[in-house]
């Protein structure tokens, strides 16, 4: 597999480890309140894509790391100090679909790169449009919660 498709993959791996780390420590500190359904989705999701991915690294001969990036300190201490300030009540969805799109964009650049390897498109472009559910359900969701707050 072309070394450029590897490293999109590997972007993309690490990538869903980190949004799913985020999205567990929301949960976390969530407890049982707020958006708690959302975010055992989206852990789910992410988790589910990252072991695709991890897969697809796998079986390129690739390692698949699993420990994430720094990012992953980044959405957990946002979630955290979110948490203790204000709640993860609906406010915290603009934040969340930023940070979706930014992941689709991400496989936008797979997919475009990705063109010789038809499986690998097909697996990206699934993704990507599971996501792209995830965030038109969010914004329906902050739509029904900045309208309540009128």
């Amino acid at each position: 597999m072309d070394t450029t498709i590897l490293d999109h993959l590997k972007t993309l791996h690490t990538a869903a480890i980190d949004a799913r780390n985020g999205y567990e420590e929301a949960l976390e500190d969530a407890e049982g309140k707020g958006l708690t359904s959302l975010f055992r989705d989206m852990i789910a999701l992410h988790q589910a894509n990252a072991e695709e991915l991890g897969a697809l690294l796998i079986n390129a001969g690739e390692q698949a790391d699993d420990s994430g990036s720094f990012m992953s300190v980044v959405h957990k201490t946002i979630m955290s100090i979110r948490s203790l300030f204000d709640g993860l009540d609906g406010s915290v969805l603009p934040g969340l679909i930023d940070g979706e799109k930014r992941n689709v964009a991400k496989y936008d650049d797979a997919i475009a790169a990705s063109g010789a390897a038809p499986a690998v498109v097909a697996t990206l472009t699934a993704q990507r449009s599971k996501i792209r559910e995830k965030i038109a359900l969010m914004e329906q969701q902050n739509a029904a919660y900045e309208a309540a707050k009128v």
